[in-house]
């Protein structure tokens, strides 16, 4: 897939949002990235993640035993890169605040592991899920995401491969541009208040 065709199903599917937009990590921006969306039309799932499962170099590709991803954005994303790749998806989840394998899932001690998210802003719940992961046994080969919002800066300390990367200028509350700053920002995502 290429870039455009990639930003014609974020489009389709009314999941890249223009307007003003408080992020979860406190700064704003004139984009949102809504990747729930994107995903619930099963078919346009399974489409983009086998175009990020082609991104993987084959002999990574054959390594890989499981996905797995972080609840809640990245279940649908690594469920479908899981059927992509013809193995096991699992998912990490922080029931106290730290993700942990749990609903029985487990992996054998040296398994190695695609880490899956649906979009990476800074990496840090990546590396969060990384850290859980080899927790539970597993050695991940690598992370993939459909986007990485972070304009190739965030490092997961594994190779990464992102299926586009989009690099939107984001604003801290005292830098906003008049234009953003004559409206009220709404917060859209999982973490909205």
């Amino acid at each position: 897939m290429l870039e455009d065709e990639i930003l014609s199903e974020f489009r389709a599917s009314e999941a890249l949002l223009e307007g003003h937009f408080l992020l979860s990590s406190g700064r704003h921006s004139a984009h949102y990235l809504q990747c729930a969306r994107v995903l619930m039309d099963p078919m346009r799932a399974s489409r983009l993640a086998a175009a990020l499962a082609a991104t993987l170099p084959r002999d990574l590709r054959q390594q890989i035993g499981k996905v797995i991803s972080p609840a809640m954005g990245g279940v649908i994303i690594g469920h479908e890169m899981g059927r992509a790749l013809g193995v096991e998806a699992m998912f990490v989840e922080r029931p106290t605040g730290t993700f942990e394998l749990r609903r029985g899932f487990s992996l054998k001690a040296g398994e190695k592991v695609l880490m899956v998210e649906d979009v990476v802003t800074t990496g840090l719940s990546s590396r969060e899920a990384i850290t859980a992961i080899e927790a539970a046994g597993g050695i991940v080969v690598a992370g993939a995401a459909l986007v990485d919002r972070s304009a190739g800066a965030a490092d997961l300390g594994v190779p990464f491969y992102p299926l586009v990367s989009l690099s939107f200028p984001t604003y801290a509350p005292d830098e906003l541009p008049p234009e953003l700053a004559a409206t009220q920002a709404i917060k859209p995502g999982s973490r909205a208040a």
